[in-house]
């Protein structure tokens, strides 16, 4: 038997409330959607669904050891996944969210060692994409793990996710094609501050920012 392919639903933003139920119906059975983001397509899961968490590390193929990504709607929706949130992390939020930085927290105990990796941390991004972001508002956090084998190039179009993974997803949603570029700055900030990933906003408008409120990045940072 011929594997089913996922359906594409194209985004339309007046129609957001009635796309927010179908993927909120989806997430809730532990279902594997694909969603656009500000770079490329990422592979959505809730994050607390350990069922859906272990079947996202299946179909990606992902290494052991590498945390997954969580992205957000909207700031309170930061709350259940991080301890603390260190003065660094307020000074970017408030410059750089909603956009293409992710920031590295201390994970909230309790929190799936399948996102955390073991690492005691979080990264969390609030996406400026705005069919992601009026998706999120509604359905809640959400997982953003590039929607590719591990290997492979991410896709900038629903129909490579459905070429690639298209028979292992349940759902793709189609905002057209995604921008692509640099990917997200990574910064962590749990403790001397540090760029562990260069990316779309630049380590100089990062660390002028911190200087700004008498902090600063880690020089040893790559």
């Amino acid at each position: 038997m011929v594997p089913a392919m996922a359906t594409i639903e194209r985004y339309d933003a007046s129609t957001v409330p009635v796309l927010a139920e179908r993927v909120r119906r989806v997430l809730g059975e532990s279902g594997l959607i694909a969603l656009p983001t500000e770079s490329f397509y990422g592979l959505a899961v809730v994050p607390f669904d350990e069922q859906a968490l272990a079947r996202l590390w299946q179909v990606k193929g992902r290494s052991e050891g590498k945390p997954i990504l969580v992205l957000i709607g909207e700031r309170p929706q930061l709350e259940p996944f991080v301890r603390s949130i260190p003065p660094a992390a307020t000074v970017l939020m408030n410059v750089f969210w909603p956009g293409p930085l992710t920031i590295v927290f201390p994970a909230a105990v309790g929190l799936s060692d399948t996102v955390t990796a073991g690492t005691g941390s979080v990264g969390i991004r609030l996406s400026a994409w705005q069919p992601l972001v009026d998706l999120l508002r509604l359905v809640g956090p959400v997982t953003g793990t590039s929607a590719n084998r591990e290997g492979m190039p991410p896709p900038h179009r629903a129909e490579e996710v459905q070429r690639i993974l298209g028979d292992a997803v349940d759902l793709i949603i189609d905002a057209g094609p995604t921008p692509g570029g640099r990917p997200s700055t990574v910064v962590d900030v749990r403790g001397p501050i540090r760029i562990i990933r260069d990316g779309a906003i630049e380590r100089g408008a990062i660390a002028a920012q911190l200087a700004a409120h008498g902090l600063h990045l880690d020089a040893d940072s790559r």
